[in-house]
């Protein structure tokens, strides 16, 4: 299969979704650490996720079987993700989600650059802008730093740097693979990774790692762990589908908005006036860049 033609609006479209959903996976993922190890949350999150994904695959007629092309790249994809959300959870198990949200927000520059070497995206000034005018919404949300939180702090860069290449290990996937066959094969892949580790820590009292049998609702929050992230990651996937990584970058950072409102809702982290006034900031960049691509989108069909 080969790569559509680039279609900015529905990449936007479904980036937007990405970081409305995303946000619900990290907060039954903070529900879940207050008594499951984080290693196991990453486990159940691929578990949950390839089980989910096997009767999608069978009801669209689509391959169960990976070829050697994909067999690296699907690994490689794999790893990143995983070592993205353990990352991700450690932060939030201490943490709230906002925080830590807000420091992995130096992903997109990662992105940028990254699309940019790779892949000769262009990143032109508006771009740059957008995504500087929105980190600095980000830090007005919240404002990381080591004395708050410790070393803790330095486990969100963690996730930035990974999952700006698991961000573009799937562009390079979905030139040629259907998105839900790419997160069912990572899935599994994932889930082939994680289970020896586990199986190596039982027992060793190791809190991230030292499995646990879960009780009650704990059930219910490592499900929806790998329930939110197979739906939101399907968004993010099309969406690179449809658009370049460099147009995308600049909006991922509308997913601090639905971080804090769940953060507020669920935990009752009450924003304050910086807060509030970080997420017009953020709002207003998105939207900005949303308007900069439909005016080029509809340029291009006025000259066709």
């Amino acid at each position: 299969m080969t790569r559509a033609p680039d279609r900015i609006l529905p990449g936007v479209i479904l980036m937007l979704a990405f970081c409305t959903l995303a946000p619900m996976l990290d907060v039954a993922a903070k529900l879940a650490s207050a008594e499951i190890p984080v290693a196991q949350i990453v486990t159940a999150r691929f578990l949950v996720q390839g089980a989910l994904m096997l009767p999608v695959m069978v009801v669209m007629g689509l391959s169960l079987h990976i070829g050697r092309r994909a067999l690296g790249q699907i690994f490689l994809r794999a790893i990143f993700l995983m070592l993205s959300t353990f990352s991700f959870i450690a932060a939030i198990s201490v943490m709230p989600v906002a925080d830590a949200l807000a420091i992995a927000f130096v992903e997109p520059f990662i992105l940028l650059i990254l699309g940019r070497l790779l892949f000769g995206d262009e990143v032109g000034p508006r771009r740059i802008a957008a995504s500087i005018v929105g980190f600095g919404g980000a830090l007005l949300v919240i404002q990381p730093s080591l004395a708050a939180f410790g070393l803790v702090a330095l486990w969100p860069l963690g996730t930035a740097f990974f999952f700006a290449f698991y961000m573009l290990s799937t562009r390079q996937v979905a030139g040629y693979m259907h998105p839900v066959a790419m997160q069912f094969h990572t899935s599994w892949t994932g889930l082939v990774i994680c289970l020896p580790i586990m199986i190596a820590c039982e027992g060793t009292g190791w809190a991230e790692f030292d499995p646990v049998w879960p009780q009650g609702l704990f059930w219910l929050w490592l499900f929806g762990v790998g329930f939110w992230a197979s739906l939101s990651h399907i968004c993010m996937t099309y969406a690179l589908k449809f658009a370049p990584s460099a147009t995308l970058a600049p909006l991922h950072y509308l997913e601090i908005v639905s971080a804090v409102a769940l953060g507020y809702l669920v935990f009752g982290d009450f924003p304050n006036a910086l807060t509030w006034a970080g997420i017009a900031v953020i709002t207003s960049s998105g939207l900005y860049i949303i308007y900069r691509e439909r005016m080029a989108a509809r340029r291009v069909v006025a000259v066709i």
